[in-house]
């Protein structure tokens, strides 16, 4: 179609446009800034670069360099430096503020209270320190135009054996800001099955849960995932491509697996950036999102770590834009696919679906018919003073 209405958004509406974000992490989003003066503060010596600019490059190519024990360092030196409660606060606020100012109205944002404990903070410290700083995000946010809301995700390390622990926690705090629970870490040699009394748990207490699945290992994490542990979404689950076959002639067949997260309406937390440094996928072009749209799998786009892979929500989408020619419209799919898949009551999820997210680009698409309707002035006005 060439219609203007489906014409390919530019960079400034895609970040004008409403986002909403399920798989971020919080140790993977600091500010260059942030992370050197909070090292300052607490005497860490270990950073690369003390730099803020130097810093941020050396995040971007130690996680695109393809050595895992580079990838790794990087959240080693975040972790490091959000050890106290004040580090927390402000890690988290600054998440929220850089996230509404990206257009993202609603964000489920993840993190392992496990990883925060070096310096003395009891995991419900922890908790409480991010959701403060959510709020206090969310208020800086609102102050300077924008509207957003945070929920945070707790996060079980895999190799690990604190699951449960972690599980219990998400649902003490599951009124208080933290929205579900998630595993992450190595999936070769670590199974979700690992876990099952967490997600048995969680099941019982009818809570919500998103396993990483289908990102570095194939179609047995993810089914497992599903099938054994019950995970409400999937993170990443790029892999799922795997059980798709695509003859010469075009012919698309999906396997069982691939057709049952088709059916089922599972979301894939899709993040394409992260895909690629992480070799899931060759390129943007390449990217099996590209398929799995035309599919109708129930798609959601995400960043991951945006530090690490120097992103946005917007970013994201302008890579997808350029790849697959995708509009206004394909991006309000994807959101709208997001906002169904969060882990708050279905009202309020309704609620942001029409009331924000809809009106939103009802607005981007009508901009073309001011333009029209400027253009159309212009020439008449240009006509008529070479009349006469």
């Amino acid at each position: 179609m060439t219609s203007e209405t489906t014409s390919q958004p530019t960079p400034d509406q895609i970040r004008r446009a409403p986002k909403v974000l399920l798989h971020d992490h919080l140790d993977g989003g600091l500010r260059p800034g942030t992370v050197v003066d909070l090292a300052r503060e607490i005497g860490y010596t270990n950073l690369p670069e003390t730099d803020p600019d130097k810093l941020g490059v050396w995040f971007r190519e130690a996680a695109d360099s393809g050595s895992l024990e580079r990838y790794l360092e990087t959240f080693a030196h975040t972790c490091a430096v959000m050890q106290t409660r004040e580090a927390l606060v402000r890690v988290a606020a600054e998440c929220a503020e850089d996230l509404a100012e990206d257009g993202v109205v609603y964000a489920e944002v993840r993190y392992a209270p496990e990883q925060h404990l070096e310096r003395g903070l009891t995991l419900e410290e922890v908790v409480e320190a991010v959701n403060e700083g959510f709020r206090e995000g969310e208020r800086r946010a609102k102050a300077n135009g924008h509207r957003i809301r945070v929920g945070a995700l707790l996060t079980a390390m895999r190799h690990a054996a604190r699951a449960l622990e972690i599980a219990e926690l998400a649902n003490r705090y599951r009124d208080s800001g933290v929205a579900g629970f998630d595993i992450a870490g190595a999936e070769a040699g670590f199974p979700p099955t690992r876990h099952l009394d967490a997600f048995e748990y969680l099941k019982r207490e009818n809570n919500h849960f998103t396993i990483h699945a289908g990102e570095a290992f194939g179609l047995p994490s993810i089914w497992q995932a599903l099938q054994w542990c019950g995970a409400d979404r999937l993170g990443h689950g790029v892999r799922i491509i795997d059980d798709i076959q695509v003859a010469e002639d075009g012919t698309v067949t999906l396997g069982r697996l691939a057709s049952y997260v088709r059916d089922k309406r599972i979301p894939l937390e899709m993040c394409p950036t992260s895909n690629l440094q992480t070799a899931a996928a060759s390129s943007y072009e390449d990217h099996p999102i590209g398929l799995l749209r035309k599919l109708h799998f129930r798609l959601t786009v995400n960043t991951d770590n945006r530090l690490m892979s120097g992103t946005s929500m917007s970013v994201e989408f302008e890579h997808l834009v350029k790849a697959f020619g995708y509009s206004l419209d394909d991006m309000q799919w994807f959101t709208v696919n997001a906002m169904k898949s969060a882990f708050i009551p279905f009202d309020e999820r309704l609620a942001m679906i029409n009331d924000v997210i809809k009106p939103g680009y009802a607005e981007l698409r009508s901009e073309w018919l001011f333009r029209q309707t400027a253009a159309a002035t212009a020439v008449t006005s240009n006509s008529g003073s070479t009349e006469g």
